[in-house]
């Protein structure tokens, strides 16, 4: 399975409500388990050093309480066998039993050994054993001279030079805690203290489980208390304790072993004043079956928080989309063609509002696109039709008016002659030549031909002069149509409303690699506000122009859109005496050079 089937498997196409709702739950889902796990295993490890503290706890104190009792009783044991009048004397007197005079040894050493004990709860019995047969004794059980040669006074005589401890097999009542007696360097007897079992018990009541089991095994491997453990099958024998003592490397060390097939946290401690060595076994299974309980509680709670959760995701996730939803059904119905489609009004003000906005206005700007394209296309389909209709040949044009000049010629009529000649001319160049370039000479033979007409629509003459500085200036190529509206404007706003005639001077030179045309006249003038009323009215639909509706601004601006704004037209006049257009053009000699390549 490769990385993209991966993908897909764990994110499919579905919808965007979906991807919302698989994302919050995935994160539930992911956060809930990570949380549960680590507060379960957080909670095993705290139970589990609790526990393990506590009954390292608890052993030490044991152990402190025991030593504190097994330290009074070998006080009591050195009291004892220093004491010469009443207990060495005792045993090695001569009397006999039954006699007046052991009676009296008897009740003496007997009142003596029960004043030690007094007030000392935890002994049982106190006695001496003298090696000679004698016994006495006081507490319980019943002693008598049958305890000599027994394993408990032979070990007693091996190791009691300080103090022996000595638990008898088979019983459960005391612990006996043994030492010498010597006289003259020999022993003499053996006193003997038991220490009541019930005490051990209630010292070493150590269960942090109802089947933990303590052991506390003396420096033969010898059980000194073992603590009423649950199953009998649950209990390990005394060489399974043996072994696991073993490995403990030393005082208070925890490990983890399993015995019989179960889980024990073992805690041992070892005793330096008797050299016993404690063991607790606390099964794993009943001390973390509470974490169990709380592990499956918990759990459970996941699991409801989880499906509480995905139900309040699915709401929110479908009010979050509500809105994408209703954007997508207007966007479908845009998609056929309907854009008169009932709209939804989404308020909010997020992302989605704003975006329902800006499709609004598209579908807005839309209708009236397509409303001014329906239009545009009728007033195509008018214009064709009126220009079909309107369809004029230009060389029908031509015959009629040199029908018109062949007219005036039989006639005898020279200017209409001199006018419908000068009129082929010019709309010879207005409708026969598609061109946007043409030289300067043809310019000026325009200039020439829109002269011969307009000069019999005044009564007094109009001088025209041109002022040629370098014949080769005349191949230079202008656009078409640049002169005539600035001569138009001299005549009818410079020199025609004076009414006494008048002359226009074109001047044209070259500077500074540049072409220069000045058109003069010597009509009224204008101010600094009329010429800027004449820029900004130049070129209107309402500017009076008979052969051209381009105007003066409209030529300036076509050579500053064509060439930049170093190039264009400036204006000069003084009223009453002058006026003045500059024209500033860039030299293009080539005369083979196209329109496209000039541009």
């Amino acid at each position: 399975m490769n990385l993209s089937t991966l993908r897909r498997w764990l994110w499919p196409q579905t919808s965007f409500q979906g991807k919302i709702f698989m994302a919050f739950g995935l994160i539930t889902f992911l956060s809930i388990v990570s949380v549960t796990a680590i507060v379960y295993m957080n909670m095993r490890e705290t139970i589990k050093h609790n526990a393990v503290t506590s009954v390292s706890d608890s052993i030490r104190q044991a152990d402190e309480s025991l030593n504190v009792m097994l330290e009074e009783i070998d006080r009591l044991n050195t009291v004892v066998v220093t004491n010469k009048n009443t207990v060495i004397n005792t045993i090695m007197s001569p009397n006999e039993e039954p006699s007046y005079e052991w009676f009296l040894e008897q009740k003496r050493i007997t009142e003596y050994l029960s004043g030690l004990i007094q007030y000392k709860p935890y002994i049982s019995r106190m006695a001496v054993v003298g090696l000679n047969g004698k016994v006495f004794f006081t507490g319980g059980p019943w002693m008598d001279r049958s305890v000599l040669g027994t394993p408990m006074l032979n070990y007693m005589l091996h190791n009691g030079s300080r103090h022996a401890y000595f638990k008898p097999e088979g019983t459960a009542d005391a612990i006996t805690v043994g030492r010498e007696i010597r006289y003259n360097r020999e022993t003499v007897g053996i006193v003997m203290v038991d220490l009541d079992y019930d005490f051990i018990k209630k010292t070493y009541g150590v269960k942090p489980t109802a089947d933990s089991m303590l052991y506390v095994l003396d420096e033969q491997n010898g059980y000194v208390y073992q603590s009423e453990s649950g199953p009998s099958s649950y209990a390990p024998p005394l060489d399974r304790i043996v072994q696991i003592k073993g490995k403990l490397a030393g005082d208070n060390d925890v490990v983890e072993q399993k015995i019989n097939g179960r889980s024990y946290i073992v805690v041992s401690r070892h005793s330096e004043y008797t050299g016993w060595s404690t063991l607790a076994l606390i099964p794993l299974d009943s001390l973390l079956s509470e974490s169990t309980r709380i592990r499956n509680l918990m759990t459970e709670v996941s699991i409801i928080v989880f499906i509480v959760i995905l139900i309040g995701s699915h709401q929110v996730s479908s009010r979050t989309t509500i809105n994408i939803r209703r954007l997508r059904s207007m966007m479908m119905q845009v998609k056929d063609g309907n854009l008169s489609f009932p709209r939804t009004e989404i308020h909010s003000k997020d992302e989605i509002g704003q975006l329902y906005r800006v499709f609004i206005s598209m579908v807005d700007e839309l209708k009236r696109l397509m409303e001014g394209i329906r239009l545009s296309e009728k007033k195509k389909r008018e214009a064709e039709l009126t220009a079909l209709q309107a369809q004029i040949r230009p060389h029908f044009l031509y015959n009629s008016l040199n029908t018109i000049k062949y007219l005036a010629k039989l006639n005898g009529v020279p200017n209409i002659e001199e006018v419908s000649g000068s009129l082929i001319e010019l709309m010879r160049g207005l409708l026969g030549n598609s061109n946007e370039f043409l030289t300067l000479r043809e310019e000026l033979d325009y200039v020439n031909s829109y002269i011969s007409i307009v000069k019999y629509k005044y009564l007094e003459p109009i001088e025209v002069h041109t002022q040629i500085e370098d014949d080769a200036l005349l191949d230079c190529r202008v656009l078409k149509l640049m002169l005539q509206p600035l001569v138009e404007n001299a005549i009818m706003h410079g020199i025609c409303p004076s009414g006494e005639g008048g002359f226009v001077l074109i001047r044209v030179y070259a500077e500074h690699q540049e072409l220069r045309i000045e058109v003069t006249d010597n009509g009224r003038g204008m101010t600094q506000d009329q010429i800027d009323a004449l820029l900004e009215a130049a070129g209107r639909e309402d500017t009076p122009s008979r052969f051209s509706s381009m105007g003066v601004r409209n030529a300036n601006e076509r050579i500053v859109r064509m060439f930049g704004d170093s190039y264009g037209l400036s204006l000069y006049s003084e009223p009453g005496l002058y006026t003045k257009v500059e024209i500033r053009f860039p030299q293009i000699r080539n005369s083979d050079q196209s329109d496209e390549e000039v541009v």
